[in-house]
């Protein structure tokens, strides 16, 4: 959630697509910039299931800035165009349902609801792993978007403690996402188990073998 907020000037208006466990909505939350967050969910059990046995996660639903609905991500950015300044996917892996989150046609529904200067931040699967299925994708979304940059971050609970984001941005100066563009507060950076803005910045130095394996580097 924090890199692509701190890498935008005035996040107002924030999109999830999935993260029914609603720790995303947490993380976003701390952002007080931001004015409406909107979550697309498609399975409600998530929630209920969230909010009745992980309070921890599911208190992000009860900040007020907070609309939920429960219906396909596709479907609500087809009807909510020049949208939001910031659209979050956190989704499960490619298979069965999920395929669709990784696909060109989903990343178009994605640009199409960003306003312009927007950016999206996607779950881009795992170097160690996936590279075969990232760099197709980094690749077909290039010519939708002003910059597309792959990061990632350390977290045991997934397939070699690894995790990627795809990131990208609509318009702009075409800086990309690399450095923050905002400052936290202290407040907030205490507050804050994971995220620095040293973090941000190291996030996008991948190893050279991802580097050439995804951007042909």
């Amino acid at each position: 959630s924090h890199v692509p907020l701190f890498s935008h000037p005035n996040p107002e208006r924030v999109l999830v697509i999935g993260g029914g466990d609603g720790g995303v909505l947490r993380e976003i939350a701390r952002h007080p910039c931001v004015k409406d967050i909107v979550i697309c969910e498609l399975d409600e059990d998530v929630i209920n299931v969230s909010k009745k046995y992980m309070p921890f996660m599911a208190k992000g639903y009860d900040d007020p800035r907070v609309k939920v609905h429960v219906m396909d991500g596709a479907k609500f950015m087809e009807e909510n165009q020049s949208s939001f300044d910031v659209i979050i996917t956190d989704s499960s892996d490619p298979v069965g349902p999920a395929c669709v989150l990784f696909e060109t046609p989903f990343y178009r529904a994605m640009h199409g609801a960003l306003r312009e200067g927007g950016i999206i931040c996607t779950q881009g699967e795992c170097v160690w792993l996936h590279v075969d299925l990232i760099r197709p994708l980094v690749n077909s979304i290039k010519p939708l978007f002003k910059t597309v940059e792959y990061a990632y971050c350390t977290i045991p609970s997934y397939p070699s403690g690894q995790i990627g984001f795809i990131i990208a941005t609509k318009g702009g100066e075409g800086k990309g996402c690399k450095a923050p563009i905002r400052e936290a507060d202290e407040g907030t950076l205490k507050a804050l188990r994971y995220y620095t803005p040293e973090i941000h910045r190291a996030s996008f130095v991948l190893p050279a073998f991802a580097r050439r394996a995804i951007f042909g580097e």
